[in-house]
């Protein structure tokens, strides 16, 4: 009998790892948490974000407590198969932007032995599965959903509530655009609105 727990799983290669939840919930602090970990065990680690995502700075990856990291800006996951460079780790964030067959790019990398870390949003500001992130989490050996907490009753959030009036299915924002609630506060602000 082998136990997951056996498994050398922060250290994997040839896997897909996605971590998704909410805004603010703390999915880029967990993606460098895990990126800090490669880079204490000497792996050769590269980092990629979509070109769309330029909230807190253009070519870093940045988490909303400031923390940030040095990335490849693509404006296409295809392109990350023409950049990557020999890597043990491919870390990408922001993933739920990559419209263009993410799922295939992360099967690819995996199948070649690399660990692939994908960050993103699981769900859109209407509660809708968001982008390639539902492939992604069918396909990969390990997921780890975050959670934020509710700003209106205090309880485990784990939807993005857009506070403006903006209806585009993409609209960058932070704190002054959105706030994570619960199932039930956001059911209640949808009908508010």
């Amino acid at each position: 009998m082998f136990l997951e727990s056996q498994l050398n799983h922060p250290m994997q290669s040839g896997t897909i790892e996605v971590i998704c939840g909410s805004m603010f919930s703390g999915k880029t602090e967990e993606l460098l948490r895990r990126l800090k970990r490669a880079n204490f065990a000497k792996l050769k680690v590269e980092i990629y974000k979509p070109n769309i995502d330029t909230r807190y700075d253009s070519e870093k990856v940045v988490s909303h407590d400031k923390n940030t990291v040095s990335s490849v800006v693509v404006k296409n996951s295809t392109d990350i198969l023409n950049l990557i460079n020999n890597p043990d780790l491919v870390a990408i964030d922001e993933a739920q932007f990559f419209t263009d067959n993410l799922s295939n790019v992360c099967n690819i990398l995996a199948s070649k032995g690399i660990r692939v870390i994908v960050a993103g949003l699981d769900m859109d500001f209407l509660g809708n599965p968001f982008g390639e992130i539902p492939k992604l989490l069918a396909i990969a050996e390990h997921v780890t959903k975050v959670h934020a907490i509710c700003l209106d009753c205090g309880s485990i959030a784990n939807h993005s509530f857009r506070t403006s009036k903006n209806n585009k299915l993409v609209s960058l924002g932070a704190i002054n655009k959105y706030k994570p609630l619960c199932r039930k506060c956001f059911n209640k602000n949808k009908t508010d609105v």
